[in-house]
């Protein structure tokens, strides 16, 4: 049986159409991803924007066109940080259904850590000692404290990269004084993951999809020439080239970002924001090791089908 799945998330719409009952757990037939910045302009007033909505809808479309291609048993949307604090969300869930006839779930950040960290499991060998998993969005921000079989902490922060860069609104390039003010800030609402530090003892930052697919691409080519292969679930960061490529990122304009080869356009006004908040998680809390995991969300929701 086929089954589709998509993560609408706050700068992205994911689709996942699984095969089940074939391969354990389960087979990967067909992925996509659209970008629709839904928290562009008012994420900071807690609103879809009529902009923001119509690039939703068609994502939307764009998934559902690609669904028709197959003979899917089921379709599942979950919906995440920019619609779940939306005030005008009831209108636009009622919007998805008529027009599209689409229903949508909205899940909670507790319940979106959750399923980030049995995506996360699957690409990645969590092993016997606890880890950090880290899944950076537009809305909000999860963080797992974890190993292969037990989540011993986990939160949903707001401080998705758009909510971050409608606060600050950083110039081009970003100014050093933007740098201290974000980390500054970013210092005071972690509070809760550093008292979960002391507790729960970690060295390894796990970074699912996002951000961290970005900047493994970016430094990967600049090693090899090569991108990711499409089939990895993982990748070992060399942490001396992340923290050459942080220094080059901040002192970069969006023109210059563009490009860089390895950067993703939809991800070259959010790749600095971004860069510094890994920055300052790996520097606060003084870890040796940094992965990649290209599962996360919506291979979590894929297992509930197996």
């Amino acid at each position: 049986m086929l089954h589709a799945i998509i993560d609408l998330g706050t700068n992205t719409f994911n689709l996942l159409i699984i095969e089940v009952g074939i391969a354990k757990p389960y087979k990967i037939v067909f992925h996509d991803k659209a970008s629709v910045k839904l928290g562009q302009d008012c994420i900071d007033k807690n609103l879809l924007s009529d902009v923001a909505i119509e690039r939703a809808l068609n994502g939307l479309k764009h998934h559902l066109s690609s669904i028709k291609k197959y003979n899917v048993t089921s379709i599942r949307a979950v919906a995440t940080s920019a619609i779940r604090s939306a005030h005008n969300k009831t209108f636009f869930l009622q919007k998805v259904k008529d027009e599209l006839g689409l229903e949508i779930e909205i899940i909670s950040g507790d319940t979106e850590a959750e399923l980030i960290y049995h995506g996360v499991k699957q690409a990645v060998d969590l092993g016997e000692g606890k880890n950090l998993i880290m899944d950076i969005g537009g809305g909000s921000t999860e963080f797992i404290i974890a190993d292969k079989s037990t989540i011993f902490w986990k939160h949903s922060f707001n401080l998705g990269i758009s909510r971050l860069i409608e606060k600050f609104k950083p110039k081009n390039p970003i100014l050093q004084e933007e740098i201290i003010a974000i980390e500054n800030y970013l210092l005071d609402e972690l509070k809760p993951l550093f008292e979960a530090s002391q507790k729960f003892k970690f060295t390894t930052l796990i970074g699912s999809s996002g951000s961290f697919d970005t900047l493994a691409d970016m430094i990967l080519y600049r090693s090899t020439s090569n991108f990711l292969p499409l089939e990895a679930t993982t990748y070992n960061f060399d942490l001396a080239k992340y923290y050459d490529l942080h220094v080059e990122l901040l002192q970069s304009t969006y023109e210059q970002r563009l490009a860089m080869k390895g950067m993703l356009n939809m991800r070259a006004d959010m790749i600095v924001v971004g860069s510094i908040f890994v920055h300052l998680v790996l520097n606060k809390l003084r870890l040796s090791e940094m992965k990649l995991s290209t599962y996360a969300l919506k291979e979590g929701l894929a297992l509930q089908y197996c």
